[in-house]
């Protein structure tokens, strides 16, 4: 099950969603160049937050209603929010990125069809604090 919470609030988001860059991230930093007496110098360390985390329900058809896209996008918008996302069974300390969460109408309706049921496909970005 994937959450996400704002202080005593808790939104359950999809089970669908896919997590693309899952794998695409490192905590270790390492930085090379050449000396000049002409000696390659390597400095390594660790990262201790900055993790970009993109959960994706478009290409999943992971749907949520407008009224949880409503309240998603409102959180969205508080700035400097942290929230926690417990994702694979792991707890983290998040914030929405730029343009942190976008959804996308499944149906095309007409104006004044929408209403806090109708279902759309999001999609997240998060960085981990």
């Amino acid at each position: 099950m994937i959450t996400l919470k704002l202080g005593s609030m808790q939104m359950t988001l999809p089970d669908r969603l896919i997590w693309p860059n899952e794998f695409g991230w490192s905590p270790v930093v390492i930085s090379q160049k050449t000396g000049s007496t002409g000696a390659l110098i390597i400095h390594v360390g660790k990262r201790k937050a900055g993790r970009p985390i993109i959960l994706d329900g478009v290409v999943s058809n992971a749907w949520m209603t407008r009224a949880d896209c409503d309240q998603l996008y409102t959180w969205a918008a508080i700035a400097e929010a942290e929230f926690e996302l417990v994702l694979r069974g792991i707890a983290r300390t998040v914030r929405f990125d730029n343009d942190g969460f976008t959804a996308t109408a499944l149906w095309r309706l007409l104006d004044g069809e929408h209403d806090g049921q109708t279902v759309y496909l999001p999609s997240f970005k998060f960085i981990e604090v």
